[in-house]
């Protein structure tokens, strides 16, 4: 018998189509200077190779190996935006996931074109709390029925799980997903999903009745929800998460917001990669013989340009370079830019191409960086410094073609990313700032409904005394401000609305009076 289950895991999520490298920021010292460290890290390619090295080592060992996608691998740059997932796939068939859980905008499109792609990968996509009974048996691209979706038994309530064998034991790997997925994506009308806790717990039970106790719970439900699933369903071994771009690993003295890697609730350890394809966790994980995890080593890893600029306000010196590549170097989480290079080979030759000619069409000069962060903060207390402009940029347009346009709004998940300094291409607005194609709407609205509908996005997207949609929904405004204190009573919270007028004073919105 078995006393030590030891399994060696990678995994990323919240992938977004990020095929090359992303552009990443450090802060780091020298000398009692602080530089900030321009680089970029990650790419499929990169990971790649950082995936068979590891699956290497672990066979070497005669160790279990396993790499999964914490889901979101769609929509995020100009890859999906011209490709619509051809590239997605491609390259994750390359990579050979074990299992992949399905993000919301990973339904973005509907459902044929992810059943395309769970079709085409070839590999175990899961969703237990996907409920596929109602879908139309005549519909073309429907997902009931694809042999590698793990979707909910409705007979049962029971989510179906990739089942693999684990030294003498076996090892159950559930894939949950957002459960408020109509409201923040766009599945088809006929197909449901399910209360996430609820099915996660019978499923889980249904597992443990079976003697199956090493059990990983592969979520698309974001920290604070993965949190909950640790404290309140017992039996779960180790959750691997995704949906709210948490990077975890010991980055603070990079100037990076992070948290512990493999942080502990209950006893049951968490692990998201951060986001973009800009990292990859790699952890070292043994449990004992009643599924609970007893030791956990690791870090994401952020995979570096071997050559890197630093930029302060003095000027570099060759020491100081050196200085900052011995301080990456030792540091656990910091890799190079190893390549796969027959990965990099297909994106160079059959999807790169097309993008290319937008790289160079350079649309203005950015003279600071501009930061993006989807809640205000003691740093930023009005929140991000982009999507305001971008809800600017959708007022003048409309107002162009519509004079009674009052003012725009736009949620804080529609901006993708921060803007550096230097030059801004029309592939970094399509395919990196705003790469969802989604269509502008006009809506005429009563104060009183506004009112509540701001109140609503704040309270989703800050968990205030609901069971959030996360803080992608918080909203961003162009000729409309609003006064909201999360101390008091629901429906009471937003308690002051002005809108911005010609002559450039703020005006009170008329709770009956309507408003577009």
């Amino acid at each position: 018998m078995h006393t030590d289950y030891v399994l060696r895991l990678a995994h990323l999520n919240d992938t977004h189509s990020h095929l090359d490298p992303s552009r990443v920021q450090f802060k780091i010292d020298s000398q009692g200077r602080e530089f900030d460290l321009h680089s970029h890290s990650g790419g499929y390619a990169r990971i790649s190779a950082q995936v068979k090295a590891a699956r290497d080592a672990a066979q070497a060992q005669n160790q279990p190996f396993i790499l999964l996608h914490g889901g979101d691998c769609f929509q995020g740059t100009l890859y999906y935006s011209q490709f619509k997932g051809r590239a997605n796939a491609k390259l994750l068939k390359m990579l050979a996931p074990d299992a992949m859980v399905i993000g919301n905008h990973d339904i973005d499109d509907g459902n044929a074109l992810l059943a395309g792609f769970i079709k085409e990968v070839g590999f175990p996509v899961l969703a237990a709390n996907m409920d596929l009974s109602g879908e139309a048996e005549d519909k073309p691209g429907r997902l009931r029925g694809l042999d590698n979706l793990y979707d909910l038994d409705t007979t049962s309530g029971i989510g179906r799980c990739l089942i693999k064998p684990f030294h003498d034991k076996q090892l159950a790997i559930v894939g949950i997903t957002l459960d408020q997925m109509k409201a923040i994506a766009r599945p088809d009308p006929d197909t449901e999903f399910t209360d996430a806790f609820v099915t996660t717990r019978k499923t889980v039970e249904a597992l443990r009745a079976k003697g199956i106790v090493h059990i990983i719970v592969l979520s698309h439900l974001g920290l604070d929800q993965d949190r909950l699933l640790a404290e309140t369903i017992p039996g779960i071994s180790l959750i691997v998460g995704g949906h709210t771009h948490t990077l975890m690993g010991d980055f603070r003295g990079f100037g990076l917001p992070c948290l512990p890697y493999g942080e502990s609730v209950n006893g049951v350890p968490i692990l998201h990669a951060g986001k973009h394809a800009e990292t990859l966790g790699l952890a070292d994980i043994q449990f004992d013989d009643t599924g609970r995890v007893t030791r956990l080593e690791g870090s994401n890893i952020f995979m570096l340009d071997r050559q890197f600029l630093l930029s302060g306000p003095q000027a570099a010196t060759e020491a100081d370079y050196q200085a900052a590549k011995a301080t990456l170097e030792q540091h656990p989480g910091i890799h190079w830019d190893d390549n796969d290079e027959a990965m990099e080979q297909v994106i160079a030759n059959e999807f790169r191409p097309a993008i290319s000619c937008m790289e160079n069409q350079v649309l203005a000069l950015v003279s600071k960086p501009l930061v993006h962060t989807r809640l205000p903060s003691r740093t930023l207390p009005h929140g991000s410094e982009i999507a305001p402009w971008v809800s600017r940029s959708m007022f003048l347009e409309s107002r162009a073609k519509d004079q009674r346009v009052d003012f725009a709004l736009h949620n804080a998940g529609g901006v993708r990313q921060s803007v550096p300094q230097g030059q801004l291409t029309k592939a970094d607005v399509l395919g990196r700032l705003l790469p969802f194609e989604l269509p502008l709407v006009k809506y005429e609205i009563a104060g009183e409904h506004l009112y509540q509908a701001l109140e609503s996005a704040i309270n989703a997207a800050t968990d205030n005394g609901v069971r959030g949609t996360g803080a992608g929904s918080f909203p961003y405004t162009y000729g409309l401000r609003y006064f909201y204190d999360g101390r008091r009573q629901q429906g009471e919270r937003l308690f002051r609305l002005e809108l911005l007028r010609a002559n450039g004073l703020w005006q009170a919105l008329a709770p009956e009076q309507h408003y577009v």
